[in-house]
């Protein structure tokens, strides 16, 4: 039990999320049907969160690093590249393997997107990624270990 509340955790944190959680549940034995749904479950919510409370986070954010900024950093140069290129769908779907879903998400909504569009493609996105790592994963791992 504790371990899938780690894999819940786990994916909540910003510098692991769905990508790395999803595969080392999987490949420690644990069920890849409630890895991929609690691995879901805890990155949407911070994704949630961070949508809820962007202007707060923006705020602390430009605060932090001062209005007047030298230039974007080399991921908000990567998000702004997508955003441009393919919208807030392309962001959200490209997130979770170039720049990770929160800052996916935190950018998106940086850009110009609605709150009510960043959560429906964020949800999209990390619901089909959740989905490719498991499967990928869990046929991958069967098929090393049958003799």
């Amino acid at each position: 039990m504790i371990e899938y509340i780690l894999v819940f955790l786990g994916a909540a944190v910003p510098a692991l999320e769905i990508a790395i959680v999803i595969p080392v549940g999987i490949v420690r034995g644990l069920s890849p049907f409630w890895v991929i749904l609690l691995a879901f479950a805890g990155n949407m919510l911070t994704v949630l969160l961070l949508i809820i409370l962007y202007q707060r986070i923006e705020h602390w954010y430009r605060s932090r690093k001062g209005e007047s900024t030298e230039g974007e950093s080399k991921r908000q140069l990567r998000g702004r590249k997508i955003m441009d290129r393919y919208g807030v769908a392309g962001l959200a779907l490209a997130g979770p393997i170039l720049i990770g879903t929160h800052i996916a998400a935190f950018f998106a909504l940086l850009f110009g997107a609605s709150k009510r569009k960043t959560i429906i493609w964020m949800a999209v996105s990390i619901a089909l990624w959740s989905l490719i790592f498991g499967i990928v994963t869990a046929m991958g791992f069967t098929f090393f270990i049958k003799d």
